[in-house]
């Protein structure tokens, strides 16, 4: 075998250079094969008996190497796993003689084995392994890590493909056609950090306090150099996967953990209750002075879009609660946290781009003038069904939000958030009069939060479940006309449009459906998957074949003439 030569054990030169000098070939291999066999007395007479059945002598030195191997690499397992105070030194005085061989493939993962089981290596072995690609991509994560933890351009790149594979994942959830339901927030926070992608970067980053922080690091970056939620999502789920698996040494020393881990049971229950409500005030108005770049990081927590939909959603049964109960919103002690809350998710880039961490400030007007024109609507929303059924009551008639409530959303994220809420909620609950006020006023939302892909994906999801009512050309055009086309630049748009379409396309009028496909229809400016989407459309809209009505059967009988018998009086 090749490669032993600095053990002491001759290879294929020496054989070489043995059958060069000698005069008998036969004598010198039988000579190197007795010297360099398996030096067993009990095996001697036993070679020949192999011999006999035709076993290669490489064939059987091969099998002994592999049990061999096989033999060493659990027992160095199981020194490291003991409870031996020296274990360690074991496994280092053994790999410094033996480290030599790493380059020979056969025994290469007895040594890979004992740098696996190594809490520390020396510097010169990692980087003989960095300097060799095989070596490195041969080694464990174990191993690996000690190299990121001093070379954090080679973690990145090594991360960099993981963070891309997970924003795809996320846009494929919200962009897909493939489900008409709304499916992105129906996973459980634990069911979502399952996910192949948090997976492996909690076990890439393991126990170590340096790349837990480099990663934090790129998903900081990444969030302000593009803006996307899904980064505060990985850094919510990525820090509840490490306290899944118990990995205090970090879990200890993330400021945001405990603050993280009540957001994450909220995100679970779909709702801030007054308990939970408490204890997050307590994290906001804990944090000590010095530390309040702390407020950045949860920050992040809070505008992870899960984390968003909860607030929001515990918002409108908070404001439900007023109605039902009578009082002011202002009357309402978890109404001012969950505003808070909103307001510290939906100013987190602002607040990681400027360094400057200050909570938002919460305007009293969002809550002692705004909220109550919102209550007010829910309230004309759930009486309108009511009186559209007294006699003599005119048939409402569309009139649109009050100024005071354009110019909240107008300047308000806060306000335009709830706004988009509501809009959801009479979305569910097929309010096609309430949609037909509201829907058409939201393009003036502060930052354009009616575009956001998480709003326009269950947006979407509820249209789809309306779809008879696209049948009418007044409400196809509060949508298309109204609604989608002012943002129809948006390639994200057009994308939400195209899967609104494939689902509703049989009950909108033709015409209509003709011009709407030509608003539709890609250039060379949009991307290849909105090409192939609207491909996929045209296709399935030429194939359309309605179904066909069961005809009524008419029977022609005499019987049918005779009148029914009148019921016998008792």
């Amino acid at each position: 075998m090749a490669g032993l030569e600095p053990l002491g054990i001759p290879g294929g030169d020496h054989l070489r250079e043995a059958l060069t000098n000698c005069s008998d070939p036969l004598a010198a291999i039988e000579e190197f094969q007795q010297e360099n066999g398996v030096l067993l007395p009990s095996l001697k007479p036993a070679l020949p008996f192999l011999d006999l059945h035709g076993v290669k002598r490489f064939e059987f030195h091969q099998s002994v190497l592999e049990e061999v191997r096989e033999k060493l690499i659990q027992k160095i397992n199981e020194v490291a796993n003991g409870e031996e105070k020296d274990r360690f030194q074991k496994i280092e005085t053994m790999l410094e003689k033996s480290f030599c061989v790493i380059k020979v493939s056969s025994l290469r993962p007895v040594i890979m084995t004992m740098l696996k089981n190594l809490p520390k290596i020396k510097d010169s072995y990692l980087k003989e392994i960095l300097d060799d690609k095989d070596l490195y991509a041969e080694a464990a994560t174990e191993v690996k890590r000690q190299i990121w933890e001093e070379n954090q351009a080679l973690f990145g790149d090594e991360v960099s493909p993981l963070l891309s594979q997970y924003i795809r994942e996320k846009e494929d959830t919200l962009f897909s056609h493939e489900n008409s339901s709304s499916t992105f927030f129906l996973l459980s926070p634990k069911a979502r950090r399952q996910g192949e992608v948090v997976q492996k970067l909690t076990h890439m980053i393991g126990k170590s306090v340096r790349l837990y922080d480099m990663v934090l690091q790129f998903l900081r970056t990444l969030f302000l150099r593009t803006r996307n939620m899904h980064y505060c999502t990985l850094r919510a789920e990525l820090l509840m996967s490490l306290h899944d698996q118990e990995i205090n040494d970090i879990c200890a020393v993330d400021p945001c953990h405990k603050f993280t881990w009540c957001v994450d049971a909220c995100i679970r229950e779909k709702f801030v209750d007054s308990k939970r409500a408490r204890e997050l005030q307590g994290f906001l108005d804990g944090i000590k002075r010095g530390q309040e770049f702390v407020l950045g990081d949860l920050s992040m927590i809070l505008c992870d879009p899960y984390a968003l939909n909860t607030v929001a959603l515990s918002i409108m049964k908070a404001l439900q609660h007023c109605i039902n109960n009578d009082i002011l919103p202002r009357e309402s002690a978890d109404m001012f946290l969950l505003l808070r809350m909103l307001g510290l998710g939906l100013g987190a880039w602002d607040m990681i781009d400027s360094q400057t961490f200050k909570e938002p400030k919460l305007e009293p007007v969002l809550i002692t003038k705004y909220l109550p024109v919102l209550a007010g609507t829910v309230v004309d929303d759930q009486t309108r069904p009511v009186l559209s059924r007294l006699p003599d009551e005119p048939p409402p008639m569309l009139r649109p939000p009050s100024q005071l409530f354009m110019i909240f959303i107008k300047e308000s994220e806060v306000a335009a958030m709830t706004a988009l809420y509501y809009t959801l909620q009479v979305c569910r609950q097929r309010d096609k009069f309430a949609l037909c006020q509201i829907l058409p006023n939201l393009t003036i939302c502060q930052s354009e939060r009616h575009y956001d892909d998480t709003f326009l994906h269950s947006l979407v999801s509820s249209l789809i479940s309306m779809a008879d009512d696209f049948i009418q050309e007044e409400f196809c055009e509060v949508v298309f006309e109204h609604f989608f086309k002012p943002g129809m630049s948006k390639q994200n748009v057009l994308r939400h449009m195209l899967r609104l379409i494939y689902y509703i396309h049989p009950r909108i009028p033709q015409d209509k459906l003709s011009l709407i496909m030509q608003m539709l229809k890609p250039n060379q400016g949009h991307s290849d998957v909105i090409h192939t989407t609207y491909t996929i459309l045209n296709e399935k809209i030429a194939s359309y074949q309605p179904s066909p009505t069961t005809p009524v059967e008419t029977l022609d009988s005499p019987l049918m003439s005779v009148p029914a018998p009148t019921p016998a009086m008792m």
